[in-house]
């Protein structure tokens, strides 16, 4: 079993095998968001504060944080979101950018083991995360792509995850703080999307013993009921052995079908969560105290003399 530890300076996320999946929630991204982008760009950071607490009251376990803004100081910007995100909540960051610099300044100000998103394994990139990754002592999202790209050979992106696991490991870090990436293409235009990241998540957990993340949206661009196509992935990603995912907590489909796979993969001890969310609550009676339910009711008409 491995487990790979994320923390903030008072709350601490695992994400392991036999444990219940991670939410990481994606909304912190100005990517594709113009309004967002704007208000970051001018220093308003009051929906950030939004989206970070409506993201955890949906139940994420973690929070990604991107501040990719064209034209703008990316590494400032992250640096002043992490800082202010860590001051409303006690939740765990994924430090989310491809610019060296950014992730620098990200990692100078956060308070705790932070997820580093992310490292590809392009030599240049390798070079220069790994040693990040091992002086602030955080964990690190490693995506199955080189200097060729991606690969729609199952195989080759398994060969690209290995060696970013043995190069991390040669830079002191171990399997455990490595999350593979095993990447989510658009199943409109890879018709095997789906099956080429479930079976790269057995691979990875039985032959790697590493943990495993993805970009869950991906997967249903282009088509109509996103949210749908993004439920029926999650649960079955989760059959597959994927242990957490970047996705947007605030769509309902989307969390049942996670708490579903937490169910019938035995993460869920006794449904309890799945019963705490979802039982019906005992009808009140005239007077406002709780009632019997219905079947409780008949039980007792049915054995009454």
């Amino acid at each position: 079993m491995t487990d790979t530890v994320i923390s903030s300076a008072r709350r601490e996320v695992v994400i392991g095998f036999e444990r219940p999946f991670v939410v990481i929630g994606e909304r912190i991204n100005p990517t594709g968001r113009k309004q967002l982008a704007a208000e970051m760009a001018a220093g308003d950071f009051s929906r950030v504060i939004r989206d970070a607490q409506a993201q955890l009251a949906a139940g994420a376990h973690m929070l990604d944080v991107n501040a990719g803004i064209p034209l703008a100081d990316e590494p400032a910007i992250l640096a002043r979101t992490i800082k202010l995100v860590q001051s409303v909540t006690d939740a765990p960051l994924s430090i989310d950018s491809s610019i060296i610099a950014a992730l620098e300044a990200g990692l100078a100000v956060y308070q705790g083991k932070p997820l580093v998103n992310s490292v590809t394994g392009e030599e240049e990139s390798m070079e220069a995360v790994l040693p990040l990754v091992k002086k602030h002592g955080a964990a690190v999202v490693a995506i199955s792509n080189d200097e060729t790209g991606i690969s729609h050979d199952p195989e080759v992106r398994f060969g690209i995850a290995r060696r970013i696991v043995e190069r991390a490991t040669d830079h002191g870090i171990p399997p455990s703080d490595v999350v593979v990436d095993p990447l989510v293409m658009p199943i409109g235009a890879v018709g095997m999307a789906g099956r080429q990241v479930f079976e790269l998540c057995h691979r990875l957990q039985r032959e790697l013993k590493v943990n495993t993340t993805c970009g869950a949206s991906n997967v249903s661009f282009g088509l109509p009921n996103r949210n749908g196509i993004n439920a029926a992935f999650m649960s079955m990603a989760i059959a597959s052995g994927m242990t957490s995912a970047i996705t947007n907590p605030l769509h309902e489909e989307i969390m049942t079908a996670i708490m579903g796979g937490d169910v019938m993969m035995g993460h869920d001890p006794d449904c309890m969560r799945w019963i705490r969310k979802f039982r019906e609550a005992p009808p009140l009676t005239a007077d406002g105290s709780e009632g019997r339910g219905r079947r409780q009711t008949r039980r007792r008409r049915a054995t009454a003399p």
